[in-house]
C-alpha cells in the first residue's frame, strides 16, 4: 500500500455553502454523496454521527425548516457530503413542496459528480411515499442507492433485523445491485463504520479504494 494513499476522514466535515437551486451549487466537479429523507427519519443526526459533529446539520423539531440543499467539504479536496431538504411531515404550502421536488429532482438528474444516495428512513416507518419517490429516481437515474434504517435501537435486534432483510428483498428486487441496506442507531452509534465503508467506496478514487481493500 502506497503512503500517500487517501483516507477520507468524515470528522473533517466542514460547511461549504447552501443552494437553493442547481446552479448555486459548488462547481460540479469531485465527488459526492447526498443524504436524503423525510424530516422525521434522523437525517440530520446520523450526519452529525458520522461527522462525530452534533452541530454540523442542524436537528430541528419544525419538520421541514430546512428548505435547502447544504454542501459539506471533507478532507479530500473536490469531496463533499450533502444534506438535501428534508420532505414529508412539513407542514408547508404545496406550492413550496412543488418547489423543492422541482429542485430535488434536476439535481439528483443532472448534478454529474453525485456518486450515490443515502436514503434514511426511520426504521419504525420505512418506505413511505417520499422513500418510494427516491427509489424511484434513483432507478430511472441508475444512481447507487445505500438505505439507512435510522433508530433501529427503538427495536429489538430479531424485529430491527427482520425489517432491514425484507427491505432489501423489496428494494433488490427493483434495483438490483444498485442497492445496499443497512441498520443504524445514531444514539447507540451502532453501524457507523458499516455507513463509512459504503461512503468510502463512493468517494474514493477508483486505484485508492482497490489498493485498499487488495487481497479481501
Amino acid at each position: 500500500m502506497s503512503s500517500d494513499k487517501k483516507t477520507v476522514h468524515y470528522n473533517t466535515a466542514k460547511f461549504n455553502k447552501s443552494a437553493a437551486k442547481l446552479h448555486q451549487c459548488p462547481a460540479d466537479i469531485g465527488a459526492e454523496v447526498a443524504f436524503a429523507g423525510r424530516s422525521n427519519a434522523g437525517k440530520s443526526s446520523a450526519i452529525n454521527t458520522l461527522t462525530n459533529n452534533n452541530k454540523l446539520a442542524r436537528t430541528s423539531k419544525t419538520p421541514g425548516r430546512t428548505q435547502l440543499i447544504n454542501f459539506f467539504d471533507l478532507n479530500i479536496e473536490g469531496v463533499r457530503i450533502v444534506d438535501l431538504p428534508g420532505y414529508g411531515y412539513a407542514k408547508v404550502p404545496v406550492a413550496m413542496k412543488q418547489h423543492w421536488q422541482q429542485h430535488l429532482e434536476e439535481y439528483l438528474q443532472k448534478r454529474q459528480c453525485l456518486q450515490g444516495v443515502v436514503l434514511v428512513m426511520d426504521i419504525r416507518h420505512p418506505m413511505k411515499e417520499f422513500d418510494q419517490m427516491m427509489v424511484d429516481w434513483c432507478l430511472s437515474t441508475e444512481m447507487p442507492l445505500h438505505v439507512l434504517l435510522t433508530k433501529s435501537d427503538k427495536l429489538k435486534k430479531g424485529p430491527a433485523q427482520s425489517t432491514m432483510l425484507k427491505i432489501r428483498k423489496e428494494l433488490t428486487a427493483v434495483l438490483g445491485d444498485l442497492v445496499t441496506v443497512q441498520t443504524f442507531s445514531a444514539l447507540k452509534k451502532q453501524n457507523v463504520d458499516q455507513l463509512r465503508q459504503r461512503l468510502d467506496l463512493w468517494l474514493l478514487p477508483e486505484d485508492d479504494f482497490e489498493e485498499e481493500f487488495e487481497g479481501e
